[in-house]
């Protein structure tokens, strides 16, 4: 940081830590004891795509290389706000196997020069009762949230904050609750 950015103001982002994505198999263990709620198998990578050959010729690298282990195919999904969601799901679920295919998908675009479009990853549980979670990492802040969707566009702010409790020794939890974003949407949920 220069002289110029203290005096008026600016900060650096927080630099995102994405191997704390590894962190989420232990967290998962911690929803299951505690909260009986169980991974799905399925996690997500949302990304402003860029237009190119390059970013087309990136995506196609990332596509075989997480296709290559023989599982589910990888799919593309598009939202409402111009994100591209690249979905991954394993059956059956298995979280540390979609952890490991949401980091490769990260390290590949942010090698690739393309970190400045990603906007999060999310990994998605489910409890007998048919509540929903997702634990989304926003990449520009390297922290994580939970996201409890109910019928429409509401949520479960009760589960949030217990899994924020429950979770907030293992993994990184976004202290700000108005950057814990509303991910309506999101393929893989």
């Amino acid at each position: 940081m220069g002289l110029l950015d203290a005096i008026v103001g600016r900060r650096k982002p927080a630099r995102p830590n994405l191997d704390a994505l590894f962190g989420v198999p232990s967290a998962a263990v911690s929803l299951q004891v505690s909260m009986d709620m169980q991974p799905t198998g399925r996690g997500s990578v949302a990304f402003r795509a860029p237009e190119g050959r390059a970013f087309a010729d990136l995506e196609d690298e990332i596509r075989r290389l997480l296709d290559a282990d023989g599982g589910p195919p990888v799919e593309m999904a598009a939202d409402a706000y111009g994100f591209t969601w690249l979905v991954v799901r394993t059956d059956p679920a298995d979280i540390a196997a979609a952890v490991t295919d949401l980091h490769a998908v990260n390290i590949s675009l942010v090698e690739a020069g393309f970190g400045p479009q990603l906007l999060c990853s999310q990994v998605s549980f489910r409890d007998p009762q048919g509540r929903v979670l997702a634990l989304v990492y926003l990449y520009k802040r390297g922290t994580f949230y939970p996201f409890a969707p109910t019928q429409g566009e509401s949520r479960d702010n009760v589960l949030e904050l217990q899994v924020r409790d429950l979770l907030s020794g293992e993994l990184p939890i976004e202290a700000d609750l108005s950057r814990w974003f509303a991910v309506w949407s999101a393929p893989g949920l």
